[in-house]
């Protein structure tokens, strides 16, 4: 057998390049995972203040701040269902210093109604909650059952007036499905957030809200709504308020989705601020006692997902609040041009 031998210096310049390259595919797979933000990061909430989005993103932006090691800047930027802040955090720089949140299903149906040309495929999804609809009434209302509601729906078409957050929020999802599955009209009131929509339930200046159960629980509480029924199957049972009956209840057939909020980062942020997003989600997100102790005393569901299981939790939300729009004749866009089938 023939060969050269090597110098001295030659073996000790194959040892030092030989540990670079094991040192390197050592580091590789949680390379990415070591993004370290050297300026405070901006999570645009595209509701006004006080409301679920508002809410939940707060308690996960302290979070991440004590994980992060920075400050992260929560700004309120509502308007046009939520499409005006998205499209803030859209057009932002892909640099990983601004965020958005709400819910999955309005990132997922904004082309549908026209507002903002997005899709969930330009997002990564980084889920903390669920959240559910309930149908609450001002309690001078006469309404004390939700079947006294569809009977007065029923006997004035078109009149009972109904708060939500605007077109694409998860409370106009909400009175669309419910009105469909009860065969019954209203009339809309649109506010800029949850909270200024539950508040005008309140103030008697519209007679039923269907936001948020987190976004009206105190007011439940303070005896200041009457709820009637939780847009689910199950009943909603929150410490210090009697069990709110499920819709299915009064109308069996009524399908009802998971609707998932959390924050959203744009794809095309560098891999290393995603990949340790990932890992936060996995590792620490999973066991935040913040965000489940917000969860038990709000009345939501405690759901950290990211990545494709994320997409895949929220995306029969998604598929439902798409078709809402386009059988309420509320869509610019066919859902199924989109890539979102009929449920």
């Amino acid at each position: 057998m023939t060969g050269s031998v090597m110098t001295g210096s030659q073996l000790i310049r194959a040892a030092v390049a030989g540990f670079a390259l094991g040192a390197i595919a050592l580091a590789a797979p949680g390379a990415y995972a070591q993004w370290k933000p050297s300026k405070p990061i901006t999570i645009i909430v595209p509701w006004a203040a006080g409301g679920s989005t508002d809410q939940v993103t707060r308690v996960a932006a302290a979070e991440l701040e004590g994980i992060l090691g920075q400050k992260i800047v929560v700004v309120n930027q509502g308007g046009a269902s939520g499409s005006i802040g998205t499209k803030s955090a859209l057009e932002a720089p892909k640099d990983g210093y601004t965020w958005t949140a709400g819910a999955a299903k309005d990132i997922g149906t904004y082309a549908v109604s026209g507002l903002l040309d997005t899709k969930m495929a330009d997002w990564n999804f980084y889920l903390t909650v669920a959240n559910q609809s309930v149908i609450s009434v001002n309690p001078n209302s006469p309404y004390k059952t939700l079947a006294d509601l569809i009977a007065a729906m029923k006997a004035k078409p078109g009149a009972v007036s109904v708060a939500t957050a605007g077109v694409n929020s998860s409370g106009h999802f909400g009175i669309e499905a419910f009105a469909k599955a009860a065969g019954v009209t209203y009339k809309h009131v649109s506010y800029d957030g949850g909270n200024p929509a539950v508040i005008a339930t309140v103030s008697g200046e519209t007679e039923v809200t269907t936001q948020l159960g987190v976004e009206q629980v105190e007011m439940i509480r303070a005896k200041r709504l009457r709820p009637l029924a939780v847009l689910a199957d199950r009943p909603l049972e929150v410490a210090g308020v009697d069990p709110i009956e499920p819709v299915t209840k009064t109308i069996p057939s009524f399908r009802t989705e998971t609707n998932y909020f959390g924050i959203f980062v744009h794809k095309g942020v560098p891999a290393e601020v995603t990949a340790t997003l990932d890992k936060i989600w996995s590792e620490q997100m999973k066991k935040s006692a913040a965000l489940k102790k917000y969860a038990t005393e709000k009345g939501a569901l405690f759901g950290v997902e990211h990545g494709e299981a994320a997409k895949k939790a929220a995306f029969p939300a998604i598929q439902g609040a798409a078709w809402i729009l386009q059988d309420g004749g509320k869509a610019k866009v066919s859902p199924d041009t989109l890539g979102i089938p009929r449920p």
